[in-house]
């Protein structure tokens, strides 16, 4: 979601600011506050799960209060009155409870030594590649040798920590593409062809930053082009422009006039066109 946010929102405001066009900053919600909530380092959710769980004694009640004492003062998080062991994150699109029964034992993931050696070891190397030493992992052996120290047959690791290391992959590979999105929505909570259910399908769309994106894009400009590429492609509107010496910029707004589109702006590179635009210089060519 938080890319969806960076790609569709920020980047899209971001770009009117660079090509100076007029243009009113558009609010919009955004769920940085949220990420840092629960997986900022120190004191995130999940830094303090992991705390808990090197405390054998610790109970999911000891974890919730650590939250409670940790967040009282976020306006994300809250503690439901009747509860000595649920919290409440305030998400943007509506309040989620969760009971934290269970959540030191599904965060502890033991992993036996000898077990993890043999699989690093072996000849196949998508196997191998599962249990690879992580670089934080090799950096804390490297400081620890020529220490006594006893030695665990197990090894503790957070799944936490795992899965945000795979989602920072993840986002990594997908900041390096220009991501198109497709958004898939339930008709239905019977699984049944047929039915449709608005509010159901309005609540996804809400969540999904669908309805922000609609919002901003009615408001900006969804359909650009540089100037050399709108001029070859609508310059047979008026092919006598290429024989006044004009500039690129000065040739569009020419071809826009012939269009007769209003409500367009000239950036420094660009021409950004309101929605439909485009289809209706199509149309004229």
């Amino acid at each position: 979601q938080q890319h969806f946010n960076q790609q569709i929102f920020k980047k899209e405001q971001e770009e009117y600011k660079k090509e100076e066009i007029e243009w009113t900053y558009i609010d919009f919600v955004d769920n940085q506050d949220m990420l840092d909530l629960i997986e900022k380092k120190p004191g995130g959710m999940i830094d303090l799960l992991d705390e808990q769980c090197q405390f054998p004694k610790a109970t999911s009640a000891d974890f919730a209060q650590k939250l409670y004492n940790s967040f009282t003062d976020n306006k994300r998080f809250s503690k439901p009155k009747l509860s000595r062991s649920a919290f409440t994150l305030n998400h943007y699109a509506g309040d989620v409870t969760y009971e934290t029964d269970n959540f030191l034992e599904k965060n502890k993931d033991y992993v036996i030594a000898e077990h993890k050696n043999m699989l690093m070891a072996s000849e196949y190397p998508f196997v191998a590649s599962l249990f690879e030493e992580k670089e934080e992992e090799k950096k804390k052996e490297e400081a620890t040798k020529g220490r006594r120290k006893s030695v665990s047959a197990f090894r503790f690791a957070s799944l936490g920590n795992t899965f945000k290391g795979q989602l920072k992959v993840l986002m990594t590979a997908l900041t390096q593409t220009e991501p198109h999105y497709v958004r898939c929505i339930k008709p239905n909570t019977l699984n049944q062809p047929g039915i449709f259910e608005p509010s159901n399908v309005l609540h996804q769309l809400r969540c999904g930053g669908v309805l922000e994106a609609i919002r901003i894009s009615c408001a900006g400009y969804p359909s650009r082009s540089n100037f050399y590429d709108f001029v070859e492609r609508f310059g047979l509107l008026d092919i006598s422009l290429f024989d006044q010496g004009l500039e690129e910029s000065d040739m569009c707004e020419k071809l826009l006039a012939i269009a007769k589109l209003e409500g367009h702006q000239i950036g420094k590179t660009k021409i950004f066109l309101k929605g439909g635009q485009m289809a209706m210089m199509d149309k004229l060519r």
